[in-house]
């Protein structure tokens, strides 16, 4: 018998009924909130589909039920809902029902929509988890994820979490976690799935027939089409040359026209939505003379909590113009808009393992994003969808989905975790769509290097206590690494600071920013400046004048101090050794860079000609120093570091390395694996790094071999 759902969804209240009715999930009475909010929700297409849903949920015989509908259906808010009503129903015992979506802005504005929809408190029946911020309790039943942290989660237990129902939303985003969580419950690599645990998997239509071959034909729930016309497409003649400055006009037209409804803008970059929405906001207002002008707001990772903004209702008259990019391509409902306007295009970060490098895409999006944008602008009446580029560039250029992250990232932070769930060869895993071999073959390498894995493939005890930290491997590494090396408290800060590093500063606007933020530069290099940065941002009282004066982004410095924290709190919890601040000290220097090393010794450059041409040395890629590097901001005429470490290889017009840091060669001949240096290609690096080798194991002959050195239990760093 499938599960009956709360009462007072039957019907709206009768005379007096209001004071009788009570929540199932808490006991209280419903508020007058909850049925205005109830008749909104009958009204989305998906409410046809309800009990369908709940039947295929009670009687799927592999516990995985698929649900297929189009952007705007009620799919992400309805959806979990009904799972909690059965969970409530069936009284499970063993956890809660968890949604994940593959952005935390996503998770956190859905949990903040269904509580006021089901009259629950957040932070206690309903919940989120995202970095930095667990907004749940013991009686949360209903809990929003972020992907990637509940993967963490899965992979740190040999259980299969703390659910009953898991709802996998949006997974024609193809985000990593979200194709690795549905590889390891298909093959089981969760452990044996209870009679009383259930799956489901939300998806696009586009994504339906490829997500029916890899479950074996599970039940599907179709959503049935919104009523109401949707827009056909206008396509531009061609591809404009400047897309801001095309968005702009669209929008500016649209006001000059005073068609009702929000518009809604995707551009490729969070740099074009910002220059996007400062030309709206400076030309706009004198369009709009006899009422408010419009509200311009952008939509991107970067916003943090100002997303609320893009839901707050105006007064009447008044338009919201949202300037987003892929982000909303499938999150991030707004009702209101009635107005697209598609650049086609998107700007994606995609590695490359052969060269273990970054480079910035510019693509076309796929068909799938393309019909999803302009299903955004449907209604009664339909608004209008303006794609800026003609429609051949569409037939002959766009996939027909969305590209799987999974074949364009970094694989050694999944194989790391698909080691920690005894997964000994992570081919072994099923995938939507299987990662290149070399892709695996090169983190399985990389791993290796790390020290993260023993003779036999498995997970070393180092790689154990690597995979519990939330970081890329290397950053793992050198955080553990100071440990050994005494200087915790400085790496802490620098961990958290290269995480929050993305969006972290913006240029400077003026002679005085830039002399301000010269005065933040160490010697050092770009790391310590990082610290310095940091410590100065505390000791100012996280002050926002004092950040806005030099340039710094506010919210990405307050996001290190709560990763910092956050980090801190595990390290502890695993009892690992922590020592004093000493930064600044000749010795905090030396063993700052000591540890550095040993995590990131697989990043180092050559300067081979003295005038900042630097030669990688695991391949032959020469780049430059980014133009934010504090080597290239000083004044005084001064010869480039010779050798350096760097965070990041991006290849773009000038293959830049970024967030550098100088140090001595005699560091890495000490500190990198032998055979390490052994590996790396033929080079004159190569030679002069074995030459070194062999120095200091001649003048080190006559003494005994430095013994191996240990962290915990263990731990051993190579």
């Amino acid at each position: 018998m499938a599960a009956q759902p709360p009462a007072a969804e039957e019907s709206g209240p009768g005379p007096g009924e209001s004071e009788l009715a009570v929540n199932p999930f808490d006991g209280l009475p419903f508020s007058s909130r909850y049925y205005e909010l109830l008749e909104q929700r009958r009204a989305l297409p998906i409410w046809a589909s309800r009990f369908v849903f709940l039947e295929q949920l009670e009687s799927s015989p592999s516990g995985v039920v698929l649900v297929s509908g189009e952007p705007g259906a009620g799919k992400s808010t309805q959806i979990p809902q009904w799972c909690a009503e059965f969970a409530l129903a069936r009284g499970f015992q063993k956890g809660q029902v968890t949604v994940t979506q593959p952005y935390p802005l996503a998770a956190q504005r859905l949990a903040l929509r269904v509580a006021d929809e089901m009259d629950l408190t957040l932070g206690h029946e309903i919940g989120y988890s995202i970095p930095q911020e667990d907004c749940t309790g013991p009686d949360t039943l209903l809990r929003f994820c972020w992907d990637r942290l509940l993967l963490q989660e899965v992979a740190s237990t040999r259980g299969t979490g703390a659910w009953s129902v898991l709802v996998l939303d949006e997974a024609q985003e193809r985000s990593v976690a979200s194709d690795l969580l549905q590889g390891l419950l298909r093959d089981a690599k969760l452990g044996n799935l209870p009679g009383d645990r259930r799956v489901v998997v939300v998806t696009d239509p586009a994504l339906e027939p490829k997500l029916q071959g890899f479950w074996g034909n599970a039940p599907l729930v179709r959503v049935p089409r919104e009523p109401g016309g949707s827009p056909m497409p206008i396509y531009s003649d061609t591809v404009p040359t400047d897309r801001v400055k095309a968005a702009c006009r669209a929008v500016l037209d649209l006001c000059r026209e005073e068609a009702p409804g929000d518009v809604l803008v995707y551009l490729p970059s969070e740099e074009e939505i910002s220059q996007c929405c400062e030309s709206l906001s400076r030309e706009a207002g004198p369009l709009a003379p006899q009422g408010p002008p419009p509200r311009v707001l952008p939509l991107h990772p970067g916003c943090g909590p100002a997303v609320q903004a893009v839901y707050e209702n105006l007064d009447p008259g008044g338009r919201k113009v949202v300037v987003t990019h892929w982000l909303a391509d499938f999150c991030f409902s707004l009702p209101a808009v009635r107005h697209v306007i598609d650049s086609g295009l998107e700007l994606r970060s995609v590695y490359s393992p052969q060269i273990r490098a970054e480079s910035q895409v510019l693509r076309p999006i796929s068909k799938c994003q393309a019909e999803a944008r302009r299903l955004r602008a449907r209604g009664s009446p339909p608004g209008s969808c303006l794609r800026l580029y003609p429609k051949s560039f569409l037939d002959l250029e766009a996939p027909p989905l969305p590209r799987p992250r999974l074949c364009e990232e970094n694989l050694s932070p999944l194989v790391l975790l698909l080691k920690r769930r005894q997964i000994a060869d992570p081919g072994e895993c099923r995938f939507l769509d299987r990662p290149a071999p070399e892709a695996l073959m090169q983190a399985l390498e990389d791993l290796d290097y790390l020290a993260a894995l023993d003779d036999d493939g498995d997970l070393s005890d180092l790689g154990i206590v690597l995979s519990e930290f939330p970081l890329p491997p290397e950053l793992a590494k050198a955080l553990l690494a100071s440990c050994e090396f005494g200087c915790v408290d400085e790496m802490l800060t620098l961990a958290a600071m290269l995480t929050a590093a993305p969006g972290f500063t913006c240029p400077p606007l003026c002679a005085k920013e830039v002399a301000l933020r010269r005065a933040l530069e160490h010697p050092d290099g770009d790391h310590s400046s990082l610290i310095q940065v940091y410590e100065a941002f505390i000791q100012n009282g996280e002050d926002e004048a004092w950040c806005q004066a030099r340039g710094l982004n506010r919210a990405a410095l307050c996001h290190a101090r709560k990763l910092r924290g956050e980090l801190l709190d595990l390290m502890q919890q695993i009892e690992l050794p922590l020592s004093q601040p000493a930064f600044g000290s000749e010795r905090n220097r030396r063993d700052l860079q000591k540890a550095l090393v040993s995590g990131f010794f697989l990043k180092v450059a050559r300067d081979t000609d003295g005038t900042g041409n630097y030669l990688l040395l695991t391949h032959k890629h020469v780049a430059q120093l980014s133009p934010n590097c504090c080597y290239r901001s000083r004044r005084a005429p001064a010869r480039p570091p010779p050798w350096v470490l760097y965070h990041n290889f991006s290849i773009s017009k000038d293959n830049c390395l970024s967030i550098v840091s100088e140090i001595q060669p005699q560091m890495l001949v000490e500190l990198a694996p032998p055979y390490f240096l052994s590996n790396l290609p033929p080079s004159e690096s190569r030679d002069l790094l074995n030459q070194l080798r062999k120095e200091m194991t001649d003048s080190a002959a006559e003494s005994e071999p430095s013994p191996t050195r240990e962290l915990g239990d263990g731990c051993v760093l190579q």
